[in-house]
């Protein structure tokens, strides 16, 4: 695992406490109303962050150079399609292949690729699946999320933190050789991008 550096963060439970006292005050002013701020954060979470890094991958998918890039110089690479800047300073790609299949954990709290991926899910953030990331992937994959890696694939787990973050490049689909690369960003989700998901299947 990878030396972490964390001492000059605050704790998850102090940024919580942070985010639940802005929420307060906003709502509490009349600026937000709960449900519109619960939209905002789904919308971040799940779509606008995430469709940077599958724009990303899509890139590396259609473009060769792109990707030998990608892979040898993570960061540079991302920052040319402009996704940089805090929580994502230094990033690593690793590419999911027939052989390797990679996950990416913070097994002391939640770093995590903000540019590329948008806000961390909650799950990403909770004990359980840091902890078991480590201790039983095969089995957490399969049990949360209903994927299962054959016993043939290597699984490799990869701690995310404050010095480095993961993003997971998963395998092209079959059948898509003729997309572009936006139809081909469409197939790319959050969670394949951290290794609890594939990359979804070729539209018919």
């Amino acid at each position: 695992m990878s030396r972490h550096g964390h001492n000059h963060s605050p704790s998850p439970s102090q940024l919580s406490l942070r985010v639940k006292a802005l929420e307060s005050l906003l709502v509490e002013k009349g600026y937000f109303e709960s449900a519109a701020l619960d939209r905002i954060v789904e919308t971040f979470e799940h779509k606008v962050g995430p469709r940077n890094g599958a724009k990303v991958i899509a890139k590396a998918w259609v473009d060769p150079a792109y990707k030998q890039r990608l892979l040898a110089d993570s960061t540079a690479a991302i920052a040319e399609l402009g996704y940089s800047g805090a929580q994502g300073e230094d990033m690593v790609v690793v590419e999911n292949t027939p052989t390797v299949h990679n996950l990416v954990v913070c097994t002391l709290c939640s770093c995590y690729p903000w540019p590329t991926l948008g806000l961390p899910p909650t799950w990403y953030k909770m004990p359980p699946f840091r902890s078991r990331a480590v201790i039983d992937p095969r089995g957490l994959l399969k049990d949360e999320f209903d994927l299962e890696i054959a016993a043939n694939v290597q699984l490799r787990v990869w701690d995310s933190n404050a010095e480095l973050r993961y993003l997971v490049m998963p395998m092209r689909p079959a059948g898509t050789e003729g997309y572009s690369e936006e139809q081909l960003a469409e197939l790319v989700t959050r969670d394949s991008m951290i290794g609890v998901g594939l990359a979804l299947a070729a539209t018919a």
